[in-house]
Parts: structure tokens; C-alpha cells; sequence
């Protein structure tokens, strides 16, 4: 059975309608921090205790930071839209104005509102994407009355803590 061709716009518009949290990934190359931005997410197992995520193939960061072997991925908050933008965006430095507490894994952001320490055990090949699979090795939360950043419908948004 021959499977028919989906309309990329649509599966897009489909998918929008998932809210994903956002997390901004960090790790050190050469001494220097790096992150990028990535709303793809998800804890995998419990024992071992197994995250994944999955960067476009395309990313310029995700070769740093895999070769770095180990990184953070920061839960960011609900006021943190600017600064997710930034780690999103291209040819800008993007720790400039953020502040920042070094872990051994990579930076973690002031303010996350959780963080995840990790190392990279895997990867596998998943179309215009890596799916990356990584061994929590120490995971925090930061004050539980902020919001978390989420990605919905195009637009960034704050999850409310209480409802």
C-alpha cells in the first residue's frame, strides 16, 4: 500500500495545536558556553532515567554541543520569551545579558524553571531531525509558583501554575 504525500503546511498547522514546553539546551566547548533553543522534549524511561530531544539536522549548535558529550537542557519560565528567542536565532551571541550559574553538564539559565543535567548516549537519524537520546545524571526545580514557557499555535505563551 503506497502511503499518500501530506501537505507540509497542514501537518505543520496540525501540529501547532500541541503545546510543547520550551527548553533552551546548553553545554561548554573550548571553555565557552553554547545553547540553543529546542520545544522537543520528553523524558523516555525512568530506570535508567532517559531524556530525548531532537535538533534539526541543520542546526550549526548541536555538533558542539554533541561533541561536548554531556549538556543541560533548561526548562525556561514563562518570562523567559526574549531569551528563548535569542538562543533560537542565528549569528548573535546568544549569553549576552543572560545571567547564568555554571553546572558541570553546561550553564544553567537564571530563572529556568527546572533543569535536567545530562549525557549523550544516542542518536538515530529521523528525517530533517536527530533524535537525541540522553542519561539524566541530576535534574532540579527551580521556584514552583513560576510559569513554564510554552510553544502553541505559533506563539509563546505562559502555562499557569494554578488554574
Amino acid at each position: 500500500m503506497t502511503e499518500p504525500l501530506l501537505d507540509a503546511a497542514q501537518f505543520r498547522r496540525v501540529f501547532a495545536c500541541l503545546p510543547t514546553g520550551v527548553t533552551v539546551i546548553t553545554a561548554y566547548s573550548a571553555g565557552r558556553p553554547f545553547g540553543m533553543a529546542a520545544n522537543s522534549v520528553t523524558s523516555v524511561s525512568l530506570d535508567p532515567p532517559l531524556v530525548l530531544f531532537c535538533p534539526a539536522r541543520a542546526s550549526e549548535t548541536w555538533p558542539v554541543i554533541r561533541e561536548a558529550g554531556a549538556f543541560c537542557i533548561n526548562v525556561m519560565a514563562g518570562h523567559h520569551e526574549d531569551t528563548t528567542r535569542r538562543f533560537a536565532a542565528k549569528g548573535v551571541d546568544r549569553f549576552a545579558d543572560v545571567r547564568w550559574t555554571d553546572r558541570d553538564t553546561g550553564p544553567v539559565l537564571e530563572a529556568a524553571a527546572a533543569w535536567i543535567e545530562c549525557r549523550l548516549m544516542d542518536e538515530h537519524d529521523a528525517g530533517d531531525h536527530t533524535i537525541v537520546v540522553a542519561r539524566v545524571v541530576a535534574v532540579e526545580a527551580g521556584d514552583e509558583t513560576v510559569d513554564a514557557l510554552i510553544f502553541h499555535r505559533g506563539a509563546y505563551s505562559a502555562f499557569p501554575t494554578t488554574i
